[in-house]
């Protein structure tokens, strides 16, 4: 399966630099995976699609302000990027500098908060406070809202706000899960009204996320790894939604990853149940051919050509069915990526739509 298989053409004045004025009034896309019709509407509509009994699950990661700036010892120019909080005090982080830094040496922030240097995992550098000062607390005071690469601007004060969604709760993501920032509290208060029910998994997602596909055949790329924590109440809700004839809905790739991961999982022990819960690091890589275990309904933004992230949704609503929702969202100038327009897709029940190099 070729990554080209994968690519179209977007124009770069799709690309939302900035958020809707409200979280609630982007534009909604619906894909019928089954029959591949589309439909225009806005995000305020998503009730009429969901019915009573219904579960969306959402990833309650919270942004952490990961981007930092400061200068080594000897006076070069350092930027990082937090990519996962290990203790306390420690983390790993991507480090920018003309010239990596040495083990041991230490890194002086814009405030003068002083970052030791510990050593290297892979491309990753492991860092450490010098005084016991929390990493969170340092990211408090000086760090930056990490936006993605294709919002080519510097953060302001407003992405503080809207580069979060309104629920989040675990500190740890260096990038939103952004799915869910189309969601604001009364919208939610308005679902639960209905009937609607709603869970929440940890998924915090890393720079990786933005790691193009350079391979061309897709299956030899390499995936990055997350951590996930999808506790046992939302694998029994889960189960207690489908043996009711209700439909589980995941609100962006995270929680279709978490919750694929834990049906992976809980098929791997041998278990009775679809799912169960899950607590670990995965690396799963979803494209067209794979066969989904629990997720019925996807809540997801647009994503960028030959990206994991478009495969996924390929393989959910269908090679064709998905590029044409594409080139269509392009045509009515639906706004892109992470503070862009989105999709409700419903997924497609058989794996016959598939691209033209499988």
């Amino acid at each position: 399966m070729l990554r080209s298989d994968f690519n179209f053409e977007l124009p770069k004045e799709l690309i939302a630099l900035y958020p809707s004025e409200k979280r609630t009034a982007c534009k909604m896309l619906f894909l019928d995976g089954n029959t591949g019709s589309y439909e225009d509407h806005t995000f305020i509509d998503l009730k009429n699609f969901l019915r009573p009994g219904d579960l969306l699950v959402f990833n309650d990661t919270k942004v952490i302000p990961a981007r930092l700036y400061g200068h080594k010892e000897t006076g070069g120019q350092v930027e990082l990027l937090i990519e996962r909080l290990l203790s306390l005090t420690s983390a790993l982080s991507h480090i920018r500098a003309s010239k990596a830094p040495k083990a041991s040496s230490k890194i002086i922030l814009d405030n003068g908060q002083e970052l030791l240097v510990k050593g290297r995992e892979n491309d990753l550098f492991l860092i450490e406070s010098t005084d016991g000062t929390s990493i969170l607390d340092i990211l408090d005071k000086v760090g930056h809202v990490p936006l993605p690469p294709y919002i080519e601007r510097e953060d302001e004060p407003l992405d503080k706000e809207r580069y979060q969604t309104v629920y989040s709760k675990v500190p740890g993501a260096i990038a939103a899960p952004t799915a869910g920032l189309h969601f604001d509290k009364e919208q939610l208060e308005d679902l639960k009204a209905l009937g609607i029910k709603m869970a929440y998994v940890t998924l915090h997602v890393g720079a990786g996320t933005f790691q193009p596909v350079r391979e061309d055949d897709i299956k030899d790329h390499l995936m990055h790894s997350e951590f996930v924590h999808l506790p046992k109440e939302v694998a029994d809700a889960v189960i207690e939604t489908h043996k009711n004839g209700h439909r589980v809905f995941a609100v962006g790739t995270t929680a279709v990853r978490s919750l694929e991961s834990a049906a992976s999982y809980a098929k791997a022990q041998g278990l009775e149940d679809e799912i169960c819960a899950f607590s670990q690091d995965t690396s799963i890589f979803i494209y067209p051919g794979y066969k989904y275990q629990v997720v019925d309904g996807l809540i997801t933004n647009f994503h960028l050509p030959e990206s994991t992230l478009i495969m996924l949704v390929c393989a959910f609503a269908g090679y064709k069915n998905t590029l044409e929702a594409y080139h269509h969202a392009v045509e009515q100038h639906y706004k892109f990526f992470s503070y862009g327009d989105c999709m409700l897709i419903l997924k497609r029940s058989t794996q016959d739509d598939l691209p033209p190099s499988y």
